[in-house]
């Protein structure tokens, strides 16, 4: 067996979100990109994306995919901002359509905000491919914690598979992800790790965010499909799962970025039209989310 595709993860501390860096030495992706946003101050900054920026000019390597695993409620995308840096095609799941006509709704953004997905270079669906340069990857569509959530899946034939999970699952010994979110399913969220468990023992799978499980000293965010057989949240089986996440998720707040990501993130990283003295706005829809 080959060695497995470049793998580089990002920490952000502001959000616990991990970018990821994927490349074959010549070529690469990047997964989940996070523009820093200071909400008390209403302020973006690029300190996160220009770490990931720099580690690609230091390499040599050529930009060819911004994949996002699903539209984030936790941090804003810093897709747009790399891409004018550095080129490269935005990436998200087909059903990126079901999410801005939610949340199109919510933020009362009108005719004028598309919700069919051309805010995005590619829409994927179940099952697509495509490469990273010369890195195969398969596309597996695992919804629950949002209806557009993707699992990315690297690597062929003699090649140890890395799969980029985003908020399907976390950790073994932290566990899974929130299903509260609207159009999200606990039952939808069963479903689709199972389908990631069904890839290969030895599968590395990154994780979209660590909060560093009680008794462990550092943040983690690399396991494998043998290890998340045994994830804190799926040892007692299917019932035990959706019982767990019901009364799991009742307890749990809002994140404290939600409101400007999901209208940033809905529009492929794209902050909202500016109004006629050329301000850029954000909504804080009342009872809504």
């Amino acid at each position: 067996m080959t060695d497995y595709p470049h793998v580089e993860g990002f920490f952000d501390p502001g959000t616990n979100t991990i970018s990821y860096l994927v490349s074959d030495g010549t070529t690469c992706a990047i997964i989940d990109p996070v523009l820093d946003f200071d909400m008390a101050a209403g302020r973006t900054s690029t300190a996160s994306a220009d770490r990931v920026i720099a580690a690609i000019r230091d390499r040599g390597l050529v930009l060819d995919w911004l994949l996002e695993t699903h539209v984030h409620a936790d941090h804003l995308s810093a897709a747009p901002y790399i891409q004018e840096a550095l080129g490269g095609r935005i990436g998200i799941g087909a059903e990126i359509v079901t999410v801005q006509d939610t949340f199109g709704k919510i933020f009362n953004e009108g005719t004028r905000f598309q919700r069919d997905g051309s805010q995005f270079d590619a829409l994927f669906r179940e099952g697509d491919r495509f490469e990273i340069g010369t890195l195969p990857v398969r596309v597996l569509h695992t919804p629950g914690h949002t209806p557009a959530c993707l699992t990315y899946v690297v690597g062929g034939e003699n090649q140890r598979l890395s799969a980029f999970v985003g908020d399907t699952m976390f950790m073994p010994d932290f566990g899974t992800a929130r299903c509260d979110f609207p159009g999200g399913s606990a039952e939808a969220l069963w479903a689709s790790m199972q389908k990631i468990l069904s890839l290969p023992d030895d599968t590395r799978i990154f994780v979209g965010h660590d909060y560093k499980a009680p008794g462990r000293e550092n943040f983690a965010w690399e396991t494998t499909v043998a290890a998340e057989k045994r994830n804190k949240h799926l040892l007692d089986g299917r019932d035990a799962f959706l019982k767990m996440r019901q009364e799991r998720d009742a307890t749990l707040g809002a994140p404290k970025l939600i409101l400007p990501s999901l209208q940033v993130n809905m529009r492929g990283g794209r902050m909202p039209e500016p109004d006629a003295q050329g301000n850029v706005m954000l909504k804080v829809p009342i009872n809504k989310i």
